[in-house]
């Protein structure tokens, strides 16, 4: 706890990140002569793995659409809507043509490869996202950074159930691509929207439009965003419907039922509050267990190669090419295009597949997922702070000029 709220300050201005530092103690903690405490590996500890990284990511996604101060819109976010509509998929097949390629890996587990390391993750992307609501700290990086991370999380899981029914598919003769898209593509996905919209205006009416003294706003408790946050991801899910859709879906409708008053600082500061809490802790947790070495005892050459060619050329890629035609300047969409962080979200998704269908490569799966995100924190937390320094000394000298 005391990490969580001194280390943001230390690191201000330095080319470090909270990430690094908390793999950087866990793995120091392993290293050190103290009395040691087992460590799990996470492929062990399926169903623990996939609740705490579950958890960390619906709350983030919630913190991530209080703090968006523009308003949905087709113009207003279409960088947004190209890194989701082109990027995403292109990013996908080609991962998974890699893994296919050069990891030996079948056609279901190439395809959960691309899944789980498509999305950008909003837990551990915090310093290429937008300020706090309100904050005008929201420039075109953060702002496609920061509603991309919100909404990709929830927009592969479709990808991942087609690896899922991909798989059992080997075990059974039975036709599945029409159930996988009516089930997985347009229910899920409709349903998660559909309850995060209402759960948005539910709360949003109870906080903001209900006589003085009886509005949820007039308590200023955070409290409310986790509220907000279990309901909307439990009723979701209860409907078989996406419940990382239906939380950032909540949190921007809930934001947009009074834009501009002050009780969504307090409801984010909350929320920001226990993410880092989270992420403090799993990533001490991450780091102890590549100390102990089980989580890249079996890493080969091939396997690294893959974690570089997806971190610096295939996302970069993707994304500069989703963005072409687009108003922000080249430095902006190069910024947006190299800093797709990798975290959590992928082992959520590792997780929740590899406990609901047999593939083929688990272990090469955690391997090359785990190696992506070490080298994505320590790349883009080295190079966030002096890149987006410039990148606002840019901006800022454009302005005046």
């Amino acid at each position: 706890m005391l990490l969580t709220a001194w280390l943001p300050v230390l690191l201000v201005r330095a080319p470090l990140s909270l990430p690094m530092v908390c793999i950087a103690i866990g793995a120091a903690y392993v290293w050190s002569p103290m009395p040691m405490l087992g460590v799990a590996n996470p492929l062990e500890n399926l169903a623990l793995t996939e609740r705490l990284t579950e958890f960390v990511v619906i709350v983030s996604l919630m913190g991530a659409g209080l703090k968006l101060d523009r308003p949905p819109g087709l113009r207003t976010w279409m960088t947004t809507w190209r890194l989701l509509a082109i990027a995403m998929p292109l990013t996908i097949g080609a991962i998974a043509a890699l893994g296919w390629a050069f990891l030996g890996l079948g056609a279901a587990s190439a395809v959960l490869l691309g899944a789980t390391l498509a999305p950008t993750d909003p837990v551990l992307a915090s310093d290429v996202q937008v300020g706090p609501p309100n904050s005008a700290e929201e420039d075109p990086v953060r702002f496609a950074l920061t509603s991309e991370a919100g909404l990709n999380d929830g927009l592969s899981f479709p990808f991942v159930h087609f690896a899922i029914a991909l798989a059992l598919s080997a075990e059974t003769s039975e036709p599945w691509l029409a159930t996988w898209f009516v089930g997985d593509v347009v229910w899920k996905l409709s349903a998660g929207a559909t309850i995060g919209w209402m759960t948005g205006r539910i709360i949003g009416y109870v906080t903001f439009s209900l006589p003085a003294k009886l509005q949820l706003s007039d308590t200023n408790d955070g409290l409310v965003a986790l509220g907000l946050t279990l309901l909307s991801y439990g009723v979701a899910e209860m409907i078989h419907g996406y419940g990382f859709v239906a939380v950032f879906v909540a949190a921007v409708t809930l934001r947009a039922a009074e834009r501009a008053h002050s009780y969504h600082e307090e409801l984010h500061a909350f929320a920001e509050r226990i993410e880092r809490l989270a992420m403090t802790l799993l990533l001490v947790c991450f780091g102890a267990a590549i100390a102990e070495g089980s989580v890249f005892g079996s890493i080969d050459w091939a396997m690294i190669a893959v974690a570089l060619v997806t971190l610096l050329a295939v996302r970069p890629a993707a994304a500069f090419v989703s963005l072409i035609g687009t108003t922000p300047p080249l430095g902006d969409r190069a910024a947006i295009a190299f800093f797709g962080i990798r975290g959590f979200g992928s082992f959520y998704y590792l997780a929740y597949a590899l406990g609901r269908a047999p593939f083929d490569s688990g272990g090469t799966l955690w391997t090359v997922i785990c190696l992506v995100v070490v080298l994505s924190v320590v790349m883009h937390g080295i190079a966030v702070t002096p890149v987006m320094a410039y990148l606002d000394r840019k901006r800022a000298a454009s302005v005046a000029s």
